[in-house]
């Protein structure tokens, strides 16, 4: 009789186990994953070796390697060709033109007062809700105020033209903690890099060349932390790099042979690295969903593009027509690379349209919490096309925009820009293209002229009149995702012709 229940007894325990290792097999599989999004500042789409193999002639030997484990999207765009725009679209899932901001980025006075509304859903808030732990490092460029601890203003300025280093000590009471971020390290823009935030509180002032290797390093440290935990985390790293001020670290300078830029290029792609690094040594490698990606083109005149492409042959544009500023591709045509171990394809490609205002719903989906119908009202999930490159971009068109505000909307081959010249820096610029006597409009078949040279408005007229429709429909609705009918913030002009 005993011998029977102790057989049975090993049963029953037999059982447990094999439901036990069954559990844990599938709990990877149920995890949520930790989001890593790492966006750079002004870097070209042919800046990465890569993207860019006959053009470009810089060594990204980390971002090499990222895509060869990745999905790597050759025709993924930001926001906007310039910084504030972008990042204000990638973290609201929401174009930054049906905000107050209608061109350039924020500055002066605009920079002290929040653009992302403290009532509006941004990616951070929408993860804590799934039980992430939420922290942003680097660029913020959204806009918050600065004051002392009496809780007066700060004259950063002080008369000049571009702000100064604010005291240690003082207090930045509306600043990323405020708009779903636990935790915040950084700096608001590039003007004002040495003021270093942690949290709601500015910690010290520090040299602008220490800044890159500053973020690898906690970035790094904040993995480690994380890893032993048991919540999800997301973190969301904006680089200063290689935006000016161009300031490689000493251990990176001459290091590309060619120019400053593209030392501080490399030395970004190594930052890049120290992150990947960080997930694999801690074990989190595997259950991280990881985005690269840039907020715009690269910057020519910072860059002196024209020198590279002369003495050295290299096209921080690649194929492309513009740079940041622009409307044409090279503003906003920008590298983007997702990895996810297990999930993502590695070393694949996808030649579908995207954008960077994407994270919101792709979060969504991930998470399986509803977005509310008055929030990520251009954010589309590209979760499925992560999973399948064969899947097809759930953005019909895209909408592009330039520092001065110019549209340009992009659907299928067309692309069409309601603006004679670049809309930004390039030449020719708007008012250059008039003086030459260049149309208004411009209408490219990116299918077969993908560097804008052969403007066809004039042989397609109905396409013109078609996209403009869809155009002002997608401005005039609020939204470009399915929902109610919503308000732009403010009156939206689509022609700038006064620009």
């Amino acid at each position: 009789m005993l011998s029977k229940i102790n057989k049975s007894l090993q049963g029953i325990l037999l059982i447990l186990l094999i439901a036990s290792l069954a559990s844990c097999s599938q709990e990877p599989e149920n995890k949520l994953p930790n989001i890593v999004y790492i966006i750079c500042d002004d870097l070209g789409y042919g800046d990465v070796q890569c993207l860019n193999p006959e053009k470009g002639k810089i060594k990204t030997p980390q971002i090499d390697a990222l895509s060869a484990e990745s999905m790597t999207f050759t025709d993924a765009h930001s926001g906007s060709s310039v910084c504030t725009p972008t990042r204000y679209g990638v973290l609201t899932g929401r174009y930054a033109w049906r905000s107050r901001l209608q061109d350039g980025v924020l500055g002066g006075g605009q920079e002290f007062e929040p653009l992302i509304a403290d009532d509006q859903l941004t990616v951070p808030a929408l993860l804590k809700k799934a039980g992430y732990q939420t922290a942003a490092m680097g660029k913020w460029h959204l806009g918050f105020a600065v004051n002392d601890a009496e809780g007066n203003p700060v004259d950063v300025y002080q008369g000049k033209r571009r702000p100064g280093p604010a005291p240690v000590g003082s207090i930045v009471p509306n600043g990323p903690i405020t708009r779903g971020f636990d935790t915040y390290l950084g700096f608001h823009h590039s003007a004002s890099m040495e003021t270093v935030i942690k949290d709601g509180k500015v910690i010290k002032n520090m040299p602008t060349i220490k800044m890159l290797q500053f973020l690898g390093k906690n970035a790094s440290q904040y993995i480690a932390e994380k890893a032993k935990e048991d919540n999800p985390f997301f973190l969301y790293l904006a680089l200063n790099s290689p935006h000016t001020p161009i300031v490689p670290s000493e251990a990176w300078q001459g290091k590309s042979g060619m120019s400053p830029y593209c030392d501080f290029v490399m030395e970004t792609d190594d930052v890049v690295g120290q992150v990947i690094d960080a997930l694999k040594e801690n074990g989190v490698d595997e259950n991280t969903l990881v985005f690269f990606t840039s907020d715009n083109g690269c910057s020519y005149p910072a860059a002196r593009g024209g020198k590279l492409e002369k003495e050295f042959g290299h096209y921080p544009s690649a194929q492309y027509r513009g740079s940041k500023s622009d409307i044409w591709e090279g503003g906003h045509r920008v590298p983007f690379i997702a990895k996810w171990t297990g999930k993502i394809e590695a070393g694949s490609k996808n030649d579908h349209l995207i954008c960077l205002t994407s994270l919101l719903g792709t979060c969504a989906e991930i998470t399986g919490i509803q977005i509310p119908e008055d929030a990520g009202e251009d954010s589309y999930s590209i979760l499925s096309m992560l999973k399948d490159k064969e899947v097809a971009s759930p953005y019909e068109a895209v909408i592009h925009h330039s520092i001065q505000g110019k549209f340009s909307i992009r659907k299928g081959k067309w692309k069409l820009e309601l603006c004679p010249g670049s809309g930004g820096w390039s030449g020719p610029n708007d008012k250059q293209a008039r003086k030459q006597g260049l149309p208004e409009i411009q209408l490219y078949n990116l299918e077969n002229d993908e560097a804008e040279q052969n403007n066809v408005f004039q042989d397609y007229p109905e396409v013109v009149e078609e996209l403009k429709a869809e155009l002002v429909s997608l401005v005039e609705n609020g939204r470009t995702t399915k929902g109610a009918v919503k308000q732009n913030d403010v009156e939206v002009d689509i022609y700038k012709s006064d620009k």
